[in-house]
């Protein structure tokens, strides 16, 4: 009957190996191949270790067709590997059982500590196995929870970069109203020369009216820095007119501290004739010259303060 059965997981041994193709060669599995090949025509391994063997062809199978699927080196090296363990237990089993035979027809000592050693042996490979088996199934649960960390990290961004969208997009919309417009330094609101008498940096009463929104503003987004950039026309001395543009970019700056908006937050700048937005060659291109910036940074940046 064990003859029989033997038989039969030849028969179908064969039939596994022959229909088992991959589109490239792997030496682990090679070697494992090789193996199995070999012990499954032992006579000995055949008859007293069916069970071991076929366990090893199962495991023979599963490695080739993780390879024919496309699986990873790492893990058909692997289930190779316990293909080999496999193939080596059923040689140890056969062994030990042929031992114990002659030791049950014998009783010779000698047999029976060189069946010790083979039983022996045998327990070693099956527990080296198990404990493969172990690290592999640490190894899949340990990919699993870094996926799922990798998963979480990712929403944790898209929804970083929601908020922030969203704070840019109020912000646009607050400095909009206050009639800013976006370029490539930032908001800036342009502040006419109408805050200030010809030629002096004190703040008119419509300039203070203006001050109240640009203080509520900043009181709504207390972490928001802005610069404040003075501009004259080109009429007087090029020094009197950067001194002018400075006097006036502090008098906004001024202003904006005595309505609360923290210091630390505002720089000023003087650029006098500079960076004209107009001809000088007419009246009302000189008026648009005379002009106060504040430049709102950038979302999470910041200007540097003099």
């Amino acid at each position: 009957m064990k003859l029989s059965r033997c038989s039969m997981f030849t028969a179908l041994a064969l039939a596994m190996a022959a229909c088992s193709t991959v589109p490239d060669r792997n030496a682990a599995l090679d070697r494992a191949r090789h193996r199995f090949n070999e012990t499954r025509v032992d006579p000995q391994v055949a008859v007293l270790a069916p069970d071991e063997l076929r366990s090893a062809g199962d495991s023979l199978h599963r490695a080739e067709r993780a390879w024919g699927e496309g699986a990873t080196l790492g893990l058909v090296d692997h289930l190779a590997y316990l293909t080999s363990q496999r193939v080596t237990i059923a040689q140890d089993a056969a062994s030990s059982r042929a031992d114990q035979a002659m030791v049950a027809g014998a009783g010779a000592e000698r047999d029976r500590l060189r069946l010790e050693q083979r039983t022996d042996e045998a327990d070693q490979a099956q527990r080296k196995l198990a404990l493969s088996e172990r690290d592999n199934a640490a190894k899949t649960a340990g990919l699993a929870a870094a996926d799922a960390a990798a998963q979480q990290d990712k929403v944790r961004h898209a929804e970083r970069i929601h908020r922030r969208d969203a704070r840019v997009a109020d912000l646009e919309v607050q400095l909009e109203a206050l009639n800013a417009k976006k370029t490539d330094r930032g908001m800036i609101l342009t502040l006419g020369d109408v805050l200030f008498d010809s030629g002096k940096a004190r703040l008119l009463p419509d300039g203070s009216r203006n001050m109240a929104k640009l203080a509520a503003f900043f009181g709504r987004n207390p972490d928001n820095t802005a610069s404040i950039e003075g501009y004259t026309d080109s009429v007087g001395s090029s020094s009197s007119n950067r001194d002018l543009s400075q006097r006036r970019a502090d008098a906004v700056r001024t202003a904006l501290i005595g309505l609360g908006v923290n210091a630390n937050h505002l720089s000023t700048k003087a650029h006098g004739e500079e960076m004209p937005a107009s001809t000088n060659d007419t009246a009302a291109g000189r008026q648009m010259n005379r002009r106060v910036e504040i430049v709102f940074a950038h979302e999470g940046g910041e200007i540097p303060l003099k």
